[in-house]
């Protein structure tokens, strides 16, 4: 249990670092400063044989702090190009942590376009690899402004990955080898878990209620009739976050201001 204060960045890392929670020997790919600080705590707590690249072509020991490349001290264990990245892509043995710019209640998720596609309000970064790797690998998703916009009502603008709507696959059949892990997000923690695939709420974090995840979500939640509330971090997470991980304080640029990761505690 944790007797510090943390910020919600904080509270995202550790919610983040779950997805690869006894994940095995598997390429652990986080997307972004929280997801990559989640990824890293994970090596270092419960995941110690997840495999970790420096972003070009080295495999780690371990995760190296984020920052300057000539602050950090890599500890090399192999070579990693794209090629075999690829290999172990292919085979599954991958589980990345994705930022979407929507979700729709089907766990497709959207990194290309806002808007209709002839005449998009918002280019971004296109579809790039997502699909194939949405269909090769589990994919988990970090989404650091939890609201309708995101999390749409229909269908994303843009189909960029896989998901479970019948709909998009031959016969109406979704492969079982599909894996949508969690969702992290400001409000709390979900993932497609429900009946038939359905998206559940699993927490809310400190200080936010139901109403106001069911209120910033386009869709249908399936709710327990008790919702947990986030696990605040424990010290020894904060310690490896703050001084190992993290020491110049990256972090705090996940969120706007940097606000507490309990509502409650700031009321």
């Amino acid at each position: 249990m944790s007797t510090s204060r943390y910020t919600l960045a904080e509270l995202c890392i550790t919610q983040c670092a779950e997805v690869w929670r006894d994940a095995g020997e598997v390429l652990a790919t986080g997307f972004g400063v929280v997801p990559r600080l989640g990824a890293g705590l994970a090596t270092l707590t419960f995941s110690p044989d997840l495999m970790m690249t420096d972003g070009e072509a080295y495999l780690l020991a371990e995760p190296v702090a984020l920052g300057p490349r000539a602050a950090r001290a890599a500890k090399v264990e192999g070579w990693m190009p794209y090629s075999r990245t690829f290999d172990l892509l292919w085979q599954g043995r991958r589980h990345a942590l994705v930022g979407p710019v929507q979700v729709d209640r089907y766990g497709q998720m959207n990194i290309s376009l806002v808007g209709d596609y002839a005449r998009p309000k918002a280019a971004i970064l296109g579809v790039r690899g997502l699909a194939g790797n949405s269909i090769s690998h589990p994919n988990s998703m970090f989404v650091p402004n939890h609201s309708p916009r995101v999390f749409v009502s229909g269908e994303v603008d843009m189909v960029c990955s896989a998901g479970y709507n019948p709909a998009r696959w031959p016969e109406g059949k979704v492969p079982e080898s599909l894996v949508i892990g969690r969702v992290i997000t400001n409000l709390g923690v979900l993932d497609f878990g429900g009946k038939d695939h359905a998206p559940r709420l699993l927490s809310v974090h400190p200080g936010v209620s139901v109403a106001e995840v069911i209120e910033a979500t386009g869709f249908p939640l399936e709710c327990a009739a008790e919702i947990p509330v986030t696990p605040a971090p424990t010290d020894e997470q904060l310690a490896l976050i703050r001084e190992r991980l993290d020491p110049q304080d990256l972090r705090a640029t996940a969120f706007k201001g940097n606000p507490p990761g309990d509502r409650t505690s700031s009321a």
